[in-house]
C-alpha cells in the first residue's frame, strides 16, 4: 500500500499577518519622551580663546556640596529663597555697587536700546550632590526667571509670558530676559 504525504500547511500568509501585527504595535503604542531642563549649552570652547574676566560683582555664586548644603555667595541659604535672591540679583539697580553692573542692549524688534544686567549665575555642584537637590535648585532657577518674563510680558503685553503666541513678542522678551547660567563640571567643593 503506498503511503500517502501528509499536507502541508500554507504558511504563505503567516509572514504577511505577522507584518500586519508589527505594523498595529508600532502604530498603536505610544513611546514616553524624556525631558529634561531647558537650557541653551554655550558653544564649544576653541583652544585659542582666551578666559574672560568678569567682575566679581558681576556673578551671583552658587554652590552646593556633597550634604546638600546650598551657599550663596558664602553663605548659606534655604533652596526656597533661591528664586527671590536670584530675580533681586538679576534685576537692574542703578548706581548700587552691591548690584551688577549695567549696560546698554539694543532690541532690533523693538528698534530702541534698553538697559541690561550684566549678572551671571554660576552654579557649582559637588559630585555628591544627591540629585533631588541638584533638581531644586535648578527649578528654583528656572521659576526666577520665568517669573521675570512673565512681569516683562505682563507689562509690555498684558499677558503672561506663558500665554504669548507670537514668536516676535517670544523672541523680544527672551532678549529682555535672558538666563545667564553658568554651569561648572562637578567636583570635590568640600564646603563646611
Amino acid at each position: 500500500m503506498a503511503k500517502r504525504a501528509a499536507p502541508e500547511i500554507n504558511a504563505g500568509s503567516m509572514a504577511d499577518i505577522a507584518f500586519l501585527l508589527l505594523i498595529f504595535f508600532l502604530v498603536t503604542t505610544t513611546m514616553d519622551v524624556d525631558t529634561g531642563i531647558t537650557r541653551k549649552l554655550p558653544p564649544p570652547v576653541e583652544d585659542n580663546q582666551e578666559d574672560i574676566d568678569v567682575k566679581d560683582r558681576n556673578v551671583l555664586k552658587i554652590l552646593v556640596n556633597s550634604r546638600d548644603d546650598l551657599m550663596v555667595n558664602g553663605k548659606r541659604m534655604d533652596v526656597r529663597m533661591l528664586k527671590d535672591k536670584a530675580k533681586d540679583f538679576m534685576s537692574i539697580h542703578p548706581n548700587d555697587d552691591t548690584y551688577p553692573e549695567t549696560k546698554d542692549k539694543f532690541i532690533e524688534e523693538l528698534d530702541k536700546t534698553v538697559v541690561a544686567s550684566k549678572g551671571v549665575i554660576s552654579l557649582k555642584n559637588d559630585r555628591g550632590t544627591s540629585y533631588e537637590m541638584y533638581i531644586a535648585v535648578q527649578n528654583e532657577l528656572a521659576r526666577a526667571f520665568n517669573e521675570m518674563k512673565d512681569e516683562k510680558s505682563v507689562d509690555m503685553y498684558g499677558i503672561k509670558y506663558s500665554q504669548l503666541v507670537d514668536p516676535v513678542k517670544i523672541k523680544i522678551i527672551n532678549k529682555l530676559v535672558p538666563v545667564p547660567i553658568s554651569e561648572a563640571e562637578p567636583e570635590d567643593i568640600g564646603l563646611n
